[in-house]
């Protein structure tokens, strides 16, 4: 069978991202299946450049394996030119806990009355011996505008601590409230995953 790699250390991501392209005909691979190391440098000035270097990076060093990657973030109305390509690391930073991140992003939000948000997605796909034409891969873009609730409406998922308090328009619970099956339909990373899952179908 061929193998597809999932190109993140994020526990959280790999499992939606698992979850969703899981019926195709692929042994999807994590990061620490393969002993890989290091990590990519994301200093791309768009999540479509960050999404590519993780891609390269992984693919490179699994010797070529086809890669999934993705990159994400918050664009919060109110925070204009904050979070968006660094959510993770804005705050407290990466090395904070869950926990502790949203608890600081929370408070920056405490009296903040336009809680309008985004969540903006770009999923990668290189490598495997795969064409893609004068390019090294294939990007899928997905978006979700919705609102930051006032406090977590469900228990922190790991490494996805927005997904307590980002709650989708014309959802009624918050992203980490929803089942999988739900969260993988109407995500930003489910999405952008899916569109990239058509494409291997469409293309094997």
């Amino acid at each position: 069978m061929e193998k597809l790699l999932i190109a993140t250390r994020n526990p959280g991501k790999f499992k939606e991202l698992k979850l969703i392209l899981n019926d195709i005909p692929y042994d999807i691979l994590s990061v620490d299946d393969l002993g890989l190391q290091g990590d990519a440098i994301e200093d791309g000035n768009t999540y479509e450049e960050n999404a590519f270097k993780k891609a390269h990076f992984f693919c490179h060093q699994a010797g070529g394996f086809l890669t999934l990657a993705d990159d994400s973030g918050l664009e919060v109305s109110a925070l204009k030119g904050e979070l968006g390509l660094t959510t993770r690391r804005w705050g407290k930073g990466e090395s904070a806990s869950d926990c502790d991140w949203l608890e600081h992003f929370l408070e920056a939000m405490k009296d903040v009355p336009d809680r309008s948000a985004r969540f903006v997605c770009y999923a990668v796909l290189t490598g495997g011996g795969i064409t893609f034409g004068d390019k090294k891969g294939v990007s899928f873009y997905a978006e979700v505008p919705g609102i930051i609730t006032t406090s977590p409406e469900a228990p922190l998922l790991p490494g996805l601590p927005l997904s307590s308090c980002f709650k989708p328009d014309g959802c009624d619970k918050v992203y980490a409230a929803l089942n999988a099956e739900e969260k993988g339909r109407i995500s930003h990373r489910g999405w952008a995953a899916s569109k990239a899952k058509k494409w291997l179908i469409d293309n094997r």
